[in-house]
């Protein structure tokens, strides 16, 4: 078998031989550097609110801002993900609307490396059912979180364990298992890639998120660090924006500096608007991510096409 790290740098590298074992669903669709999403938790306020729900999303990123392809988010909809009559329904919505499901983001499921081996297990089997919707919808992927308690070391062996036997389960539905940076040292970018060298799955892989590096409330993590050592695992990528000055520009994030880090890494794949701030309304705040995602997009791509 090949090694799992040879494999993540065959990725990196562009190999078209690789490539060919991804769905294709984890790749552009156009000539261009990449295509964008929609992460569903940057219209978090209105889902909550009721002012529109999860079978709403699909029609809602195609018609209010010209994005078809999504990535959900499970707390809008936990009760739903073995019904056949609702996932059945959301997947005609999307494609009445040529939409593209991209990912489920799982949380609120148990902890992955919990160092109790019971608890661990329960939160691996809780994920099962999302894997399974997450196939009827063609999703390429289930995002995670890697919690665990302890000792570095430990928690990375506990959620390794966790990811390995979530992976398997996953395998045979095709479908891969991502963990972003996500609070706690998952946010620690050596500690989060030091997890998926541990992993044997070759269907495990990461979210890097451009903005979850906060550690403890007085420890933050260097994000531009951080993406850079969680891309050669990535089969996705989380834009995460908070506020824009006059000029539509991130304030948080240098976007052209973090793209050339994806960029570099070889990675092809969706980048998901992900708006989270307070300042802009959220429906603004889509507009101006992916409006500043297309830019830089544009810019780079006589260099990197």
């Amino acid at each position: 078998m090949v090694k799992r790290r040879k494999l993540l740098q065959a990725t990196a590298a562009g190999s078209a031989a690789f490539a060919g074992m991804l769905p294709e669903s984890m790749f552009s669709q156009t000539n261009e550097l990449f295509s964008i999403s929609l992460a569903e938790w940057s219209l978090f306020r209105r889902l909550f609110g009721g002012e529109i729900s999860n079978l709403d999303f699909p029609a809602y990123a195609r018609n209010q801002f010209g994005i078809d392809a999504i990535e959900y988010v499970n707390q809008f909809w936990m009760d739903k993900a073995e019904d056949k009559n609702y996932l059945t329904e959301l997947k005609n919505r999307c494609d009445d609307n040529g939409v593209q499901s991209v990912l489920i983001m799982c949380d609120r499921e148990g902890a992955l490396g919990d160092p109790d081996n019971d608890a661990r297990t329960t939160a691996v089997t809780n994920h099962f059912k999302w894997v399974a919707a997450a196939a009827w919808l063609g999703c390429h992927s289930i995002r995670v979180n890697a919690q665990s308690e302890g000792e570095y070391e430990e928690q990375q062996k506990l959620a390794a364990d966790g990811l390995n036997r979530l992976c398997e389960f996953a395998g045979d539905y095709g479908i891969n298992v991502i963990v972003e940076n996500h609070g706690g040292l998952s946010s620690n970018g050596k500690w989060l890639s030091g997890v998926m060298e541990m992993v044997e799955a070759e269907n495990c892989g990461t979210l890097p998120d451009f903005g979850n590096f906060r550690i403890t409330p007085d420890e933050m993590y260097d994000h531009y660090l951080g993406v850079e050592e969680l891309m050669p695992y990535a089969r996705g990528v989380s834009a995460k924006t908070y506020d824009f000055d006059e000029s539509g520009n991130e304030t948080f994030t240098d976007f052209e500096r973090m793209l050339r880090i994806v960029l570099d890494a070889g990675f092809r794949g969706h980048i998901g608007v992900e708006y989270e701030g307070r300042i802009i309304e959220d429906i603004e705040g889509v507009k101006l991510t992916k409006a500043l995602l297309e830019r830089v997009r544009d810019q780079l791509q006589p260099e990197y096409a």
